[in-house]
């Protein structure tokens, strides 16, 4: 049975991972936590960084994105993928074809900070990131899943993100002791980050938790 996730780290990823600074725009958002809730839900994902089991990466056997199931899957069941929800949820200006496919809008990369206009014609320009990539999961223990798990956690909304294609090339599987996004999205990263592992009882490595402490350090 999975332990349930700190609130406040789970309620800041599920609204658009906003900023723990008055001076950060996340996404679509655009709009920072109060000071207070950033502050909380940090020292929420310390206590949970804390309790999370340390291990080293397993070999990667077997890895096969199709382990995780359906892409995209319509999980909350509201008629629009994955996808379209994660789009429309972290663009701004938003442009649609019909109730779900998001044809137009801006991102503002967390990863980056860069300003990227998205259109449905070039649409690899913004891609929907793993927070806690689905490889590295499976080297973590994923691979011991049933497949039904696995598919909920490729789609959970608390672990995708909209982003520039670049970064996210860059990222790939990688934890964040060997990527890292820019210093003013460390914090939410970080929140997010330990929030999925934490929800679905995945370890880190031991790389992956002094960087992460590293990140809450600048909430």
């Amino acid at each position: 049975m999975q332990r349930a996730a700190p609130a406040a780290a789970l309620a800041l990823a599920a609204a658009l991972l906003t900023g723990c600074s008055a001076d950060v725009g996340i996404s679509g958002a655009g709009t920072p936590a109060p000071a207070g809730e950033a502050t909380g839900s940090a020292a929420e994902a310390r206590g949970a960084l804390a309790d999370l089991r340390v291990a080293p990466e397993g070999d990667g056997d077997g890895y096969e994105r199709e382990a995780f199931g359906t892409r995209w899957k319509d999980t909350d069941r509201n008629g629009c993928d994955q996808r379209n929800d994660v789009l429309a949820r972290d663009l701004a200006d938003v442009r649609k074809r019909g109730d779900c496919v998001v044809v137009a809008g801006l991102l503002r990369d967390p990863y980056t900070g860069r300003k990227i206009t998205f259109s449905k014609a070039d649409a690899a320009e913004v891609q929907i990131d793993h927070v806690y990539p689905l490889a590295l999961a499976w080297r973590m223990g994923a691979s011991r899943w049933t497949e039904d798990r696995r598919e909920r956690f490729a789609n959970d909304p608390r672990n995708l993100l909209a982003v520039w294609g670049v970064p996210n090339g860059q990222k790939g599987d990688s934890g964040p002791g060997e990527w890292k996004p820019r210093k003013a999205f460390q914090c939410e990263y970080a929140v997010a980050y330990i929030g999925v592992a934490d929800a679905y009882g995945l370890p880190v490595t031991s790389a992956d938790e002094r960087a992460l402490g590293g990140f809450l350090d600048r909430c």
